[in-house]
């Protein structure tokens, strides 16, 4: 039996459709409130400045931003699919390789925090 990345790309396209239906709406929530002015004092700047500039911290932003990438990725490249466009070895390559970009570019600028 031939080898396959599928298993690869299925587990990162699940963890990323899990954290983005956890994550991303209390992150939306979060940050609506703190624009009303009406975040608790656990949600100023520097507490969550200090929050993303501990490892722990920084490795949980880049696991959420990670994750909803690769997700977000695959399923930008069913939806190509879904519409027709059968040029899956190009769309796969684009969409995911935005998705490592977006990844690099996460861990340089946590790195810089």
């Amino acid at each position: 039996m031939a080898k396959s990345n599928k298993p690869i790309v299925w587990g990162l396209f699940a963890a990323g459709g899990t954290v983005s239906a956890f994550v991303i709406p209390a992150l939306v929530v979060v940050t609506l409130l703190a624009a009303l002015g009406h975040a608790p004092a656990g949600l100023s700047y520097q507490a969550v400045h200090g929050f993303a500039s501990h490892w722990l911290g920084k490795l949980m932003v880049f696991g959420v931003m990670f994750f909803s990438l690769w997700g977000s990725a695959h399923r930008l490249r069913i939806t190509f699919y879904d519409f027709g466009v059968r040029a899956d070895g190009l769309v796969a390559t684009v969409v995911y390789l935005v998705a490592a970009a977006g990844s690099v570019a996460t861990a340089m600028y946590l790195m810089q925090l």
